[in-house]
């Protein structure tokens, strides 16, 4: 859509306006009038309240084009900030984001590991304190907590992590135990639902109506966009399409269906078939010096296979190609299903692998996408894989408590005509 917004979809006039200078960056009144459909009043009331509150700046002047230049809005990205929690058995990544979703610091700790739920929670409270401290923001401007984590999730009990690793983590009420001990409002969602979100939000995507995050970490799971708004199913579990079946007579997958696209591609089948082969295993690390094998975490085992085969092994790249022609059709299975403009590759095992399974996505859509006569489907590496998920967490805070959204209507996806001779920028819409 483009033109005016006559109706947004956001709970409020207010949260409309904001995200509308969050996705232009800079964008006057007169601007903010065409962009939203609401009336000069009005949009006058509004950024008057949000200067009050910190929230937006005035920042010089767009370019005359015969009159007064015309003041320009931005929002002002110290006045708020969100922390963004990924919590997987690998490892435990941390954000701390401005109102604009910029990285302001971030760390890794180690994984939950086999360490029981609420020692790792206090943990966790002690290094989200760290974080904070660490670049002296002041608590009182934090929003909130975004906490991420595989799926499945199960809204009435909080967190319910099914994957064989996490076992000890079924049911236990994690959102409702880290805001206890963090004294933070927590927002739960799965993991590769917030990479998208956060892809969205920074604008990389810019106006794709539809497109998805294809996420592998220790798992593989999606995203998905709709028309700006995170589609996220009847439980907050749509995506999934590591558990779509790629061959009835494969192996079982510990989601209890048999050859699903995690059984047969995900990093945990490419380290298995690597330590099948003992040459390989040797040559990438998988065993100690007496050939017994070691234990580190799926991800950087994984991540030892994708060495080996940039180094020239040819053993560990066939292992990585196969993985890769499996995730290229369960790709194009949810291309075909929701007809994506766009896909972004992101999370940890793809921000190491990236290069070799980007290429075999893109020909697989380009052979095979079904409407691929109408138009293609671009296939793209995010350039925050390694954290996305975490950024995508801090994301989910700002966009509930600043940027409330309804479902069913949306922002003009190009902003750039809503500001004539000024600096507006083509930003994401909606968010």
């Amino acid at each position: 859509m483009t033109g005016p917004a006559q109706a947004t979809p956001h709970t409020s006039s207010r949260s409309a306006v904001l995200d509308v200078i969050r996705a232009a960056g800079t964008i006057s009144r007169v601007g903010l009038v065409r962009a939203t459909g609401f009336t000069g009043a009005t949009i006058s009331t509004v950024v008057r309240r949000l200067i009050d509150d910190g929230l937006v700046l005035e920042t010089g002047r767009a370019e005359s084009t015969g009159g007064k230049p015309r003041v320009l809005l931005q929002l002002n990205q110290s006045a708020r900030y969100a922390v963004g929690v990924h919590l997987d058995i690998a490892g435990i990544t941390y954000v701390l984001t401005n109102l604009g979703g910029s990285v302001v610091a971030r760390m890794s700790r180690a994984g939950a590991g086999a360490e029981d739920p609420p020692v790792v929670v206090e943990r966790m409270a002690r290094e989200v304190d760290a974080l904070i401290e660490g670049v002296g923001v002041d608590r009182d401007l934090v929003m909130g907590l975004g906490l991420v984590s595989p799926g499945p999730l199960t809204p009435t009990s909080g967190m319910r992590l099914t994957p064989p690793a996490m076992r000890p983590w079924e049911d236990f009420p994690l959102d409702r135990a880290l805001e206890e001990a963090t004294r933070l409002p927590v927002v739960l969602d799965n993991d590769a639902t917030a990479a998208a979100l956060g892809e969205h939000w920074s604008g990389v995507v810019g106006g794709s109506s539809t497109f998805a995050a294809l996420y592998m970490g220790t798992g593989i799971g999606a995203g998905l966009l709709v028309n700006g708004l995170t589609y996220r199913g009847a439980s907050g579990n749509a995506g999934e399409i590591g558990h779509i079946c790629l061959d009835v007579d494969g192996p079982e997958c510990w989601c209890g269906a048999y050859g699903c696209t995690e059984v047969l591609a995900g990093p945990a089948a490419v380290v298995a078939a690597a330590r099948a082969d003992a040459e390989l295993a040797r040559a990438a690390g998988l065993t100690d010096g007496d050939g017994e094998p070691s234990r580190p975490s799926v991800v950087a085992e994984f991540a030892a296979v994708a060495r080996a085969a940039r180094a020239g092994q040819p053993a560990a790249r066939a292992i990585l190609d196969r993985s890769a022609r499996h995730l290229a059709v369960a790709a194009r299975t949810l291309a075909n299903i929701m007809d994506l403009e766009l896909l972004v590759l992101t999370g940890p095992s793809l921000a190491i692998a990236g290069s070799t399974y980007l290429p075999v996505v893109q020909e697989e859509m380009d052979r095979a996408f079904f409407s691929r006569a109408t138009h293609p489907v671009t296939v793209r590496l995010s350039t925050s894989a390694a954290t996305a998920p975490a950024i995508g967490a801090a994301t989910m805070v700002l966009q509930s408590e600043l940027v409330p959204l309804r479902q069913g209507l949306r922002l003009p996806e190009d902003l750039s005509d809503a500001e004539p001779g000024g600096t507006a920028r083509t930003g994401a819409a909606g968010g």
